[in-house]
């Protein structure tokens, strides 16, 4: 016996502006203290990129244990990067699963616009839908239930209730717990976006291309039915071994993959 379809998600619909000549994709930077070089360079592609527009697909910050967080230290630093950046150019941010508590008061400090996940972009002659991705990753359900319970107001009231530093001694523990899995989890045990789900998600959105992070495995998927699912790379800069990073841009050429632009 087949099982009820799930709920579709009520899709957002951002129109691009006639003017705009391209966006840049990026996610998953985990920005830090411990991370100055991924720092710096996001500092400059924002200020350097030719994107009429960067938008921001979730995991910007490794942590974010809520607004007030903005006035003192690293977070104070992103802050004023965000702000600079968005006197040059439109930036859009969207929550991902490490700074769901980013909140209205960080945005419109910085000028930044919140995109709700998901969104459909309808420009260049085509629609485009965009998640930070996490939501499809159906096979993880202990994942799913921990998700549901942390972006639900009352979990989220009753953190945000607690002090500054306690909340950020909690973040410790959630970030040590995190990392613990992923050591102890191969790289092919990954859970990725469930593909049934997610072509239901396209055709519902009325999307080609579908453009998300979350996963850290950059790639396209042809996904049938005339359909492709491309994965925004992680960046991380401070990676000796194995640096990474890339942007997607979208024009009225169509998407491809770039470095990110470099001071001028």
């Amino acid at each position: 016996m087949n099982e009820p379809a799930r709920p579709l998600p009520a899709f957002a619909e951002f129109a691009v502006p006639a003017s705009w000549r391209c966006i840049d994709f990026l996610s998953d930077l985990h920005l830090g203290e411990d991370t100055p070089r991924t720092f710096e360079a996001l500092a400059t592609h924002l200020r350097c990129t030719q994107a009429d527009a960067v938008f921001m697909l979730g995991d910007l910050f490794e942590v974010w244990v809520g607004d007030d967080a903005r006035h003192e230290g690293f977070e104070a630093q992103c802050a004023a990067m965000l702000a600079e950046a968005s006197s040059h150019r439109f930036l859009g941010f969207m929550a991902g699963n490490r700074d769901f508590l980013v909140g209205h008061e960080l945005l419109s400090h910085c000028g930044v616009m919140h995109l709700a996940d998901p969104t459909v972009l309808a420009g260049f002659g085509s629609r485009l839908l965009i998640s930070h991705g996490d939501a499809l990753c159906l096979a993880d359900s202990a994942y799913q239930q921990f998700r549901a319970e942390v972006r639900g107001e009352p979990w989220q009231r009753q953190f945000l209730s607690q002090p500054l530093s306690r909340r950020r001694e909690i973040a410790r523990g959630l970030r040590a717990q995190s990392e613990e899995r992923k050591r102890m989890q191969r790289r092919e045990e990954w859970v990725d976006l469930d593909r049934d789900e997610t072509v239901r998600w396209m055709q519902a959105a009325g999307a080609q291309d579908f453009v998300h992070g979350h996963t850290h495995l950059p790639a396209s998927h042809d996904m049938g039915h005339g359909l492709t699912r491309l994965v925004l790379s992680d960046w991380d800069l401070d990676d000796a071994k194995a640096p990474r990073a890339d942007v997607l841009r979208w024009s009225a050429d169509g998407l491809a993959r770039i470095a990110p632009a470099t001071a001028l």
